[in-house]
């Protein structure tokens, strides 16, 4: 098969041919038609977050089941089907405890080497040196996942549009009912109006979000954020956001600001925009050693609370996703504003590193 691999930070993926990967008991096969491209993944190609080289990366993984291992159940060939990029192991304490978004496999084996859950990668050359996985490896023409982060696309939905599923949205999704436990009729600010933050706007109104505030330093993005859902917006970079917030909301600020970039500058935006007894919640993935700064006594004083998030529930929460999606509720492809053919790839991630993809872009492989 043919797949993107990832050899060195800040050089370009190159196409190779590598050995079809085989799904052992558990895992599933799948030959992918379409695969999101996630700033996750940008992270890795410029070495923000480490990992091991070389690997296949892609996370967002939307299509047709193509072989079973042993041991699974309730799935066939020729299933179509999403992915969640978080693949719990089932079996962990975090697992165990209803956390599989933290399953502990997950970060020790894959976020840290690259492997399944039997310690070994599934993805080689010809000559058989090992290739790393970024969860499914899904930037590949076939990738093998375990088969809890596989999810059957309901009929009716159009297998290419729901690839972010598994990934913007879930992370969205996660931040909205798990982290924040979002009630009808509160307020929002959403900073950064990217990939997730265009599945935050979407699900906030989904929801019952009263008001739902977009702030971006792009007016490409805004627009896009108010066709999505966004009842108001703000361009941080022409005027004081916190203060057009609280503008906006009476002087009050908002119930929930998320940060969905990973940045200081947004964070700021997030902390600052919040009523007292607010939430800040934390989505975006930072590089490592970001810090941002809080005063303690304001925190305690404001009775902020400052929360981290990332993805959701996938057992619970894919079906629940996949069903908005089957009645209408929520449309991921709205989101998506480029697609590229697979031998693009590397064009995909340098457009989102010059911050010119409004929702998510999407690479077509099959």
């Amino acid at each position: 098969m043919r797949a993107a691999v990832h050899t060195a930070a800040n050089q370009p993926m190159r196409i190779e041919e590598l050995a079809d990967p085989v799904p052992r008991a558990g895992e599933v096969a799948i030959d992918v038609r379409s695969c999101g491209a996630c700033h996750s993944d940008l992270h890795v190609l410029k070495g923000e977050l480490p990992f091991p080289v070389p690997a296949v990366l892609g996370h967002e993984v939307a299509g047709v089941i193509s072989e079973v291992g042993p041991g699974v159940t309730g799935l066939a060939v020729g299933d179509p089907v999403v992915t969640s990029f978080i693949m719990p192991c089932g079996q962990c304490a975090q697992c165990a405890r209803g956390n599989e978004e933290i399953c502990l496999r997950f970060f020790e084996f894959n976020r840290g080497k690259g492997r399944l859950y039997d310690d070994e990668t599934r993805l080689f050359r010809p000559d058989g040196d090992a290739v790393w996985m970024y969860s499914q490896g899904g930037l590949a023409e076939r990738c093998v996942t375990p088969a809890t982060s596989v999810y059957r696309v309901p009929d009716g939905v159009e297998l290419t549009d729901v690839a972010s599923v598994g990934c913007s949205t879930m992370t969205a999704y996660g931040a909205l009912r798990h982290a924040a436990d979002l009630r009808v009729g509160d307020t929002v600010a959403v900073v950064a109006a990217g990939g997730v933050g265009s599945a935050l706007i979407q699900l906030a109104s989904v929801f019952g979000a009263s008001m739902i505030i977009a702030v971006d330093i792009s007016e490409e993005k805004l627009a896009g954020a108010r066709e999505l859902g966004a009842t108001h917006v703000v361009n941080s970079a022409e005027v004081d956001a916190p203060a057009a917030i609280r503008e906006l909301t009476g002087g009050r600020g908002v119930d929930v600001a998320f940060e969905a970039l990973g940045a200081v500058p947004t964070f700021d935006v997030a902390r600052d925009s919040v009523v007292e007894g607010g939430q800040v919640v934390v989505v975006g993935i930072a590089a490592r050693g970001t810090a941002g700064e809080f005063d303690l006594a304001t925190m305690a004083r404001r009775k902020l609370q400052i929360k981290g998030s990332y993805g959701a529930k996938p057992r619970r929460d894919m079906p629940v996703l996949l069903d908005l999606v089957a009645r209408g509720l929520l449309r991921p492809q709205d989101a998506i504003s480029r697609r590229y053919a697979f031998d693009e790839a590397q064009e995909a991630y340098d457009a989102l590193n010059r911050g010119e993809i409004i929702g998510r872009a999407v690479i077509d492989i099959g």
